[in-house]
């Protein structure tokens, strides 16, 4: 078995994953431009997020399997990965928290 057959979600499922968080971008950018209200945007907001963490996790759950495959020499790609993971845990950690934070404080929310 190849290493293609053994990732589990292909390049292509991935930017079709991708296009459709891209027409729903457009969409709520549409929504803004259009007045609309805020509740209707915020969960076109939230099902962004949800896909874009989505893609995220079979991104890693592809690079996991493809560092295991490889066995004992993965060493480096395994150093890779959990970088990566790390990365993942920050960007989902919710950042938006402290920026509503400066911004009550500064009278801009």
């Amino acid at each position: 078995m190849t290493i293609e057959e053994e990732v589990e979600v292909s390049q292509e499922a991935l930017l079709k994953r991708l296009k459709r968080v891209e027409g729903q971008i457009r969409g709520i950018q549409k929504m803004i431009a259009e007045d609309r209200d805020c509740v209707s945007i915020v969960m076109q907001l939230a099902a962004v997020r949800s896909g874009i963490e989505g893609v995220g996790a079979l991104v890693l759950n592809n690079c996991m399997k493809l560092c295991f495959y490889k066995g004992p020499e993965a060493t480096t790609d395994i150093d890779s990965l959990a970088r990566a993971v790390a990365i993942w845990g920050r960007v989902r950690g919710g950042d938006a928290a402290p920026e509503m934070e400066r911004g009550a404080r500064s009278g801009n929310v």
